[in-house]
């Protein structure tokens, strides 16, 4: 597994939701799933936050004015700069939790397949062409296989 070092930030008005949110261990698991053969090392943030926080990132960064279950932010550094940070992943687990009851599939299952999708955008995959979406959604699908969930597409 390849160095992995993660900053993980939870907003203080999830405090009362902690305790159901995935442990640093599994986060890191997924993380380090996605990186797997694709990176070396890597230092990253996943901040977890609630539906207006990520609202208003949303608007910012997408002109999407809603509510949404992950954000990636790719690290923008100089070529010369030579530091593993890939970026940050924005998370709202109160999107995630209705998303996951109304696609039927575990919770747990669902947060892997969003951390898995936000860690593959910093490493430079999209799925804005169907191209690009055909090939993301394969490596979703295995790397959620060999952790031992469901194909994430199928509901």
């Amino acid at each position: 597994m390849p160095p992995l070092y993660l900053d993980l930030q939870i907003a203080d008005n999830l405090a009362p939701v902690a305790a159901s949110l995935p442990s640093s261990a599994q986060l890191e698991l997924w993380v380090a799933a996605a990186l797997a053969g694709r990176k070396d090392e890597a230092e990253l943030t996943i901040r977890l936050v609630d539906e207006q926080e990520i609202s208003q990132l949303n608007a910012t960064y997408r002109h999407k004015d809603k509510a949404t279950n992950v954000l990636s932010f790719p690290a923008d550094l100089p070529e010369h700069i030579d530091i593993p940070l890939l970026g940050d992943i924005i998370i709202c687990p109160a999107v995630v939790a209705a998303e996951a009851q109304q696609q039927q599939k575990t919770l747990t299952a669902h947060w892997a397949h969003m951390v898995i999708h936000g860690t593959l955008h910093l490493l430079g995959y999209d799925h804005i062409e169907e191209q690009q979406a055909v090939a993301m959604e394969a490596i979703e699908t295995q790397l959620l296989a060999d952790l031992g969930y469901p194909n994430p597409y199928l509901s």
